[in-house]
């Protein structure tokens, strides 16, 4: 989960569909300026071009009980069928972090040990904190039903051969600290619009000291 820069004004139709008994909160302009937005990435696990997107809502308006949520274009977000369904759980409905709003890097720490995936919180009493680490952990995680098992172990798969592809990069700009070529491929994988881009970003950033000429990139997000 990283940043995401959210257009204004809100899609023209969403106005027009809550005066409605049976609006939608999803039509076409809708849709596409999510897609657009977001860079067709799902916010919760990063997976980019997605076949199965969902306009997911922030905070649930279960079924239109809380209409004030369903046609907010703040509440609005881009997500994958996966974690969308992950996210339809009671524990969440008090919310995760707005990473429209919020750095999630500033709160959450993204990384990769023995095949299995860790977001830890830099605040241990902050609830918010924890509930997005532990869904974002759950996308990659969850294997209670066989169709959660494979899109699970899909996005770990898919993440793993991402940070392959950056750590092949990290290694050749030791051999060749100079190349431009190179340079630009690292910044491009570091964009907060790649996919998997939190948990990349997070580990040349724990990893400063090896790398310090590519930090630029991620404070000015190239």
């Amino acid at each position: 989960m990283v940043k995401v820069d959210r257009s204004f004004p809100a899609p023209e139709s969403l106005a027009e569909e809550a005066k409605k008994v049976t609006g939608r909160y999803d039509r076409q302009d809708v849709i596409e300026r999510l897609k657009k937005d977001f860079h067709n990435k799902c916010y919760i696990c990063e997976m980019k071009e997605l076949q199965d997107p969902n306009v997911e809502h922030l905070l649930p308006h279960k079924n239109g009980k809380y209409p004030e949520r369903k046609f907010n274009w703040e509440n609005l977000f881009w997500a994958c069928g996966h974690c969308n369904s992950m996210k339809n759980n009671n524990k969440y409905d008090a919310g995760i972090i707005d990473c429209c709003k919020q750095d999630p890097e500033k709160y959450l720490y993204f990384c990769i040990e023995n095949d299995d995936v860790v977001i830890e919180v830099k605040d241990s009493d902050n609830e918010l904190q924890k509930r997005t680490a532990l869904l974002i952990t759950e996308t990659f995680s969850m294997k209670n039903t066989g169709m959660r098992t494979y899109t699970s172990n899909e996005r770990l798969r898919l993440l793993q051969k991402e940070m392959d592809v950056l750590y092949k990069q990290l290694e050749k700009i030791h051999n060749m600290p100079d190349s431009k070529v190179i340079r630009r491929t690292i910044r491009s994988l570091l964009r907060r619009e790649s996919a998997f881009a939190a948990f990349k970003r997070c580990y040349v950033r724990e990893h400063a000291a090896e790398y310090p000429e590519l930090q630029q990139y991620l404070e000015s997000d190239s």
